[in-house]
């Protein structure tokens, strides 16, 4: 029997992937998209995902995202990304990851990856995908003013996916619970969009001047009510799940990216189905617009709520890997395996 080789295992850090990342926007949300067109189609495996939650720590959890994508990314793994809140207020991000690939054919992991900026990556893609196909398949003109409701890390990203995927906004609008988070992502705009900036006191006032809204907020119960502010019928991407009431997520056109799997976790989406017994309320997922099989409406608010799949982690992640390795920058650990001999 021909001895195998030793398997590697790599780590990429999150300059690694940044460097891959960044200026690329328009790679990584074509390797999103086909990472959906595989979901769509079956060539993938994502089960629930897992939360770890803490009595004596009520806002923080652990996620896991196992996963695995068939086709050209060939790979399955997971994705293991914790969400601590009070973070924010000791000046690190709220959310940190790491990422493990497993070779399909052995199950042999190859690769740690720095996960946060790879979630945030899909993240955006996802967002900026479904607002480019979203607005084709109504049948208008691309929305021009952007309003951002929550102003982390995500929310940067979203702006920087949109402006990759062409959009150009005339006014964007912003608000946060922090009046400083506010200001700090109004100067970040100003300096990276030639748009009107405006911080708005209150957030009705923010969704109500704009014709394409992103929540990307920390909320865990819906707090925005009142289907009256989505009279002008805008295009919501609904990134934070938790943001919207029913009835504002029953007066509107409703895009996932995964029905079963945004029926969970106490979204609006699930609140909703809770409350009325049957998920009639969804149009169809993000592939469905994506093949044609559904078009939505321009006489109607719509809304667009991503679980988050962890294919996309994992197709992002091995876009990455493949880079990096190609590239001969991939740091291995030596000997990281080191009982491979079944008999000693």
């Amino acid at each position: 029997m021909t001895e195998s080789p030793a398997p590697s295992f790599g780590v990429i850090p999150g300059a690694q992937v940044h460097a891959v990342t960044h200026g690329r926007e328009e790679e990584v949300i074509r390797v999103v998209e086909a990472a959906y067109r595989l979901h769509g189609e079956g060539e993938t495996v994502n089960p629930d995902s897992y939360f770890l939650t803490f009595p004596d720590r009520p806002s923080a959890r652990i996620i896991a995202l196992p996963a695995s994508v068939r086709g050209e990314v060939d790979v399955d793994g997971i994705k293991w990304i914790s969400s601590f809140p009070a973070n924010v207020e000791a000046g690190i991000p709220r959310a940190s990851a790491v990422l493990i690939l497993n070779d399909a054919r052995t199950g042999y992991p190859f690769a740690c990856l720095e996960g946060s900026i790879i979630s945030a990556a899909r993240t955006a893609a996802s967002a900026a995908l479904a607002a480019a196909r979203i607005s084709e398949s109504r049948g208008g003109a691309r929305p021009v003013r952007v309003g951002f409701f929550g102003t982390g890390l995500i929310a940067r990203f979203i702006h920087r996916y949109l402006a990759a995927s062409g959009f150009g906004f005339t006014d964007l609008g912003v608000y946060d619970v922090s009046a400083a988070h506010a200001e700090a992502f109004a100067g970040y705009l100003r300096g990276a969009d030639g748009g009107s900036v405006t911080v708005h006191d209150r957030p009705r006032d923010l969704v109500e001047s704009s014709d394409l809204v992103v929540f990307a907020t920390v909320a865990g119960e819906p707090h925005v009510t009142d289907p009256a502010w989505f009279a002008h019928n805008p295009l919501v991407l609904h990134v934070s799940l938790r943001d919207l009431s029913t009835d504002v997520v029953l007066a509107s056109c409703n895009v996932t990216d995964d029905v079963e799997h945004c029926m969970k976790a106490g979204t609006s989406l699930h609140l909703t189905e809770q409350r009325v017994g049957d998920r009639e309320f969804v149009a169809g997922t993000l592939y469905d617009v994506l093949t044609g099989r559904i078009a939505c409406p321009a006489d109607r608010p719509v809304v667009f709520s991503p679980f988050g799949l962890g294919v996309l982690d994992l197709a992002v992640a091995r876009h990455v890997y493949g880079k990096v390795a190609g590239d001969g920058a991939l740091h291995t650990v030596p000997d990281f395996f080191s009982e491979l001999k079944r008999y000693g």
